[in-house]
């Protein structure tokens, strides 16, 4: 048997799958790979696995013995097992229970105007200061910070100081970097759930605080990984889905001519962006994956960015198409785990693409695609930079 393949891929170009990812994914479904940091672990690649995986109570976030688990990097928040083994899935199910209320469809679309009102605002000032700019700095960033600092009750005067903590959390190449960030966030979660308990108001911070049962400690760990899920991921996608749009000029096109295609366009964007990394698991049991035995305690990592490129589901899967009927990707995960803030980021992405395309029709990068700084120290992406003109 060859050596496994040592994890990350080489990305050569930005906006494909790695080489050596497409290569791997011709030769079957599930692999034996080695881990950025030397750990051994089985990557699955195919969509109908890894759906079926994502939802599976043999696999697990936690690990009976954390401290010798199989690790994917230096993560402290995603490298390595989370959570309670003996008690994850009763701990899961709760933590679902206390949060779904705060992402009601009535919420939601109170907070879609909210959203049109703060894109529009962003888009005037970028308007204001003229072509060219920065769309990470004027748009992809501030929006999903504004939109959650105000579900969440999060001043956003704070944002620099969280930003900070949570890039520290995010780092995947310095574990105590990472813990110092997730360190950081929470004690700020913990502060801002004491005021609140004094001087509570209409958002999701206070209203945990007032649920029958919840500790401090418990709004504030819910609290703070919602800020840091809720507005880092939809950073990213902003960012890439712009830089997907404008690398493909007929598919911009597309959507200027007509923007009622921004819906089904989001979705393709949301599956055309993930270039690779995974979702890591641990085996609860022995299981048997597409005629591979999996031990338990090992490492399983569902590569839902990959499957989100398998050609058995996606025709053309490298080529981003607007009008590609509904996509079954797996951005937001599957099942049980499914991504419960998936309306939110549908939601100002939609709104972000409709308003670009209606008032910026000639948007276009301003440097070449290759020129671009790509981030790869961090869990989720994504350019540092998006210059663009019009």
């Amino acid at each position: 048997m060859s050596d496994p393949v040592r994890l990350p891929f080489e990305q050569v170009d930005p906006l494909r799958r790695a080489p050596e990812l497409r290569e791997l994914q011709s030769r079957g479904v599930i692999h034996r790979v080695r881990t950025a940091v030397d750990d051994e672990a089985w990557l699955v690649v195919g969509h109908a696995q890894v759906r079926r995986l994502l939802d599976d109570d043999r696999l697990s976030r936690g690990h009976p013995a954390p401290e010798t688990a199989a690790r994917t990097g230096d993560s402290a928040l995603f490298g390595g097992p989370l959570g309670d083994f003996a008690t994850e899935r009763a701990d899961h199910t709760r933590m679902r229970s206390l949060l779904q209320p705060h992402f009601s469809p009535k919420r939601m679309r109170a907070l879609r105007h909210r959203a049109e009102a703060l894109t529009e605002r962003l888009l005037d000032d970028m308007a204001e200061h003229g072509s060219p700019v920065d769309l990470h700095t004027a748009l992809a960033l501030p929006l999903p910070v504004l939109v959650i600092c105000e579900l969440l009750g999060v001043p956003y005067e704070d944002r620099d100081q969280f930003r900070a903590w949570t890039d520290d959390a995010i780092n995947t190449a310095d574990r105590a970097r990472s813990e110092q960030g997730l360190g950081a966030l929470f004690e700020y979660g913990r502060k801002l759930v004491a005021r609140k308990r004094a001087n509570p108001c209409d958002d999701v911070i206070s209203r945990l605080c007032a649920t029958d049962g919840v500790s401090d400690l418990e709004a504030a760990g819910m609290s703070m990984a919602l800020l840091l899920a809720g507005h880092e991921t939809t950073v990213v996608q902003i960012g890439m889905g712009t830089l997907l749009l404008l690398a493909n000029r007929e598919q911009w096109q597309a959507l200027v001519n007509n923007p009622d295609l921004v819906p089904g366009a989001v979705e393709e964007l949301l599956r055309a962006s993930g270039r690779g990394g995974g979702i890591p698991r641990y085996a609860r049991t022995d299981l048997d994956i597409d005629g591979v035995t999996v031990h338990a305690g090992e490492l399983v990592i569902l590569d839902n960015g990959a499957a989100n490129h398998d050609p058995a589901v996606f025709a053309d899967p490298d080529q981003v198409d607007v009008t590609r009927p509904a996509a079954n990707h797996l951005t937001f995960g599957h099942g049980a785990r499914y991504c419960i803030g998936a309306p939110l980021a549908r939601i100002e992405l939609q709104v972000v693409f409709r308003q670009l395309a209606t008032r910026f029709p000639a948007l276009r990068l301003a440097v070449d695609v290759q020129e671009l700084t790509m981030r790869h120290d961090v869990l989720t992406g994504g350019p540092a930079e998006l210059p663009v003109r019009w």
